[in-house]
């Protein structure tokens, strides 16, 4: 059984906390927050993450699906059961609590690691917003800790989501603990059912050092920008990076509310100008890449408990990018476009190869 303790892993920033909620009526809408550069570096080395949600299906309402079936990659939505916390750890003092594992090269050396954590606080329960910017984390083999946010940013919706995205810098704990799977517990996320649907889920992005990897531009963006239908789209554009033809590069996103076979306009990335090369695999068609997948070049992601396939409003996907970089270049333009699925978008990390 886990022990909970309070060692704060990396020291706590002014944290903006949106106020309690006391009632159910539904929120205003806010707008969240353009994504920003986090972490920048260009050394040997990578971008690894390990992600997986916090809430998954209880029962179907209606016509709905089996949630056995959701679970196991078929279609459905959030808003289509009543969603109830996934809780692995066999801890009677955490309400839920998931898994992943974090895989690195050998001899890698953690540069920089950081967790993000995010849900719905307005389902068929209200969850209060100060809870937001605290989450409990135990590496491999270890012990819980407590994780305080440097950074909460919140967004409210029209249909009632009540949303929020925190992070930290947990590179001490990452750098010391190195790969082997990680638990999140106590993550701040409603159960129920509502329009707006229950989703939740986390991510940790780490970059590291390998004198084995080849020479790469490391890049990590965060924010909380909504992605609606009635918008012009999510554009995050690099600084000037450097890198050759023919260089390979992988492209890491971190999304909620991503509905499967909703439809979301196609993500792209182009190079010094050119035309935008959407990028898609299998696992996340060019029409739907915020699809409810946790994936890593169109693969799930091994490692995991749970390991649902359709997470039900939790994205956290790795494409491959080379297509978009063949030709060489000095600057990226990411664009996410609108469609039918309104989705919120977290984070962006890339690793591109950079030019000798």
């Amino acid at each position: 059984m886990r022990g909970l303790c309070c060692a704060v892993v990396c020291a706590a920033a002014t944290v903006s906390l949106s106020p309690p909620a006391t009632s159910a009526a539904n929120p205003e809408p806010r707008k969240g927050q353009a994504l920003k550069e986090r972490y920048s570096a260009t050394r040997h080395g990578g971008i690894a993450s390990a992600a997986n949600s916090s809430i998954t299906c209880r029962k179907p309402v209606g016509d709905a699906a089996p949630c056995s079936s959701a679970q196991k990659g078929g279609d459905g939505r959030n808003s289509d059961y009543e969603m109830f916390y996934s809780d692995v750890d066999r801890d009677p003092n955490t309400y839920n609590s998931t898994r992943a594992a974090l895989r690195l090269p050998k001899n890698a050396k953690v540069s920089y690691a950081r967790l993000y954590w995010g849900g719905n606080l307005r389902v068929g329960e209200v969850k209060p917003a100060k809870d937001n910017g605290r989450v409990l984390m135990a590496e491999p083999r270890g012990s819980y800790r407590a994780v305080k946010a440097d950074t909460v940013r919140t967004h409210r919706r029209a249909d009632g989501a009540d949303a929020y995205q925190a992070s930290a810098n947990v590179t001490p704990l990452v750098r010391d603990s190195g790969p082997g799977t990680y638990t999140v517990a106590q993550l701040n996320v409603a159960m129920g059912k509502s329009r707006a649907g229950a989703w939740g889920g986390w991510t940790l992005v780490v970059a590291y050092e390998n004198k084995n990897s080849p020479l790469r531009h490391l890049s990590v963006w965060d924010g909380f920008a909504a992605s609606e239908r009635n918008s012009g789209g999510l554009p995050v554009a690099t600084r000037s990076m450097n890198f050759p033809a023919g260089a390979k590069g992988s492209v890491g996103v971190v999304g909620y509310d991503g509905d499967r076979g909703d439809g979301d306009g196609p993500f792209t990335v182009a190079a010094n100008k050119r035309a935008g090369t959407p990028l898609s695999n299998t696992a996340n068609p060019q029409n739907d890449t915020f699809n409810s997948t946790i994936t890593d070049r169109g693969r799930e992601v091994a490692g995991r408990v749970p390991a649902h396939s359709n997470t039900l409003g939790y994205d956290s996907d790795v494409f491959d990018a080379q297509q978009a970089l063949r030709a060489g270049g000095n600057r990226l333009l990411f664009r996410f476009a609108p469609g039918d699925d309104d989705y919120l978008l977290g984070a962006l990390y890339a690793q591109v190869d950079a030019r000798r």
